[in-house]
């Protein structure tokens, strides 16, 4: 049976980073750059003992879509599998979505160069989103769909548990701030689920790591970035919206952000003001038929 890796074993060598992964090879040698990927490490491995997401012997798909976020994880996840501190098989896929203009050969050839098992697979979904939308619609929500459907399928197919995807901590906030703007709802976005299916889990073991570092990271790691030109270079989003308030939140106030993201694992029923969560009824002195006196 499948063991969820220990706390002890997590921590082990937590400040060693010598014997790494050979993606690092031509990663800098300087002090601001062990510093930032030991931060980087350190916050993924947080993750992942937190909210138990490794198990031995599993297997997990590692989506990556050739951004930073991406590049930065799987990396990093490499790295910790390197050096025994994560006891599943990773293999990387790439979902091309028939975007126009898209690099295929940038992802295969940066895959195979550094030896690392994956998997690309086409799905013309462009042409799907780009008929189904009026023009001038934001294309994010239904492009997610159909990506993280077929993602879902390539899982199954490779013997994969879990689908792990490269959302950080700002992807967090600012999904939690379009919920409570806009939805009406204190939600997040979730470090560990379970599909509909109830087949496959999502991971985000990047959820306590920062979007300014991976942007650092990224740039040391010389990784050959690859621009979403479908969604992410549309005007307007809501969640630029957001990105802008915590960015401008941060600037005023530094450190900010990482309080808000430890904010999101410690909350309080009783301050809050749902009665499914916390039962108001039930106490004492409070009127059972939800009637106030005087």
């Amino acid at each position: 049976m499948n063991q969820i890796v220990s706390p002890a074993v997590l921590e082990a060598d937590a400040e060693d980073l010598s014997g790494t992964h050979p993606l690092f090879a031509a990663a800098p040698r300087s002090v601001e750059f062990n510093k930032l990927r030991k931060r980087l490490m350190r916050n993924m491995r947080e993750a992942i003992e937190k909210f138990g997401m490794a198990r031995a012997g599993e297997k997990w798909l590692v989506a990556i879509s050739g951004g930073k976020d991406s590049y930065g994880m799987l990396a990093l996840l490499l790295d910790l599998k390197w050096r025994g501190l994560l006891p599943v098989e990773l293999i990387a896929c790439n979902l091309d979505q028939g975007q126009p203009n898209f690099p295929k050969h940038i992802l295969p050839e940066w895959l195979t160069q550094n030896g690392i098992a994956h998997r690309i697979e086409y799905r013309d979904t462009y042409s799907v989103v780009t008929s189904t939308l009026p023009q001038g619609a934001t294309y994010c929500s239904l492009c997610s769909r159909l990506r993280r459907g077929n993602l879902y399928r390539i899982a199954r197919e490779e013997g994969c548990s879990a689908l792990v995807l490269g959302h950080h901590r700002e992807d967090s906030l600012e999904t939690f701030f379009m919920n409570l703007f806009h939805g009406g709802k204190l939600a997040a976005m979730p470090p560990r689920l379970l599909n509909d299916d109830g087949d496959v889990e999502v991971l985000r073991p990047m959820i306590y790591c920062g979007e300014p570092d991976l942007e650092k990271f990224a740039e040391h790691m010389a990784f050959p970035i690859i621009p979403c030109d479908l969604c992410g270079s549309q005007e307007g989003l809501e969640r630029n919206a957001m990105k802008a308030m915590l960015n401008d939140i941060e600037k005023r106030m530094p450190g900010r952000k990482d309080i808000m993201i430890r904010a999101l694992g410690n909350v309080r029923p009783s301050h809050l003001l749902d009665p499914k969560l916390f039962d108001f009824l039930g106490l004492s002195g409070a009127p059972k038929d939800g009637v106030s006196g005087g």
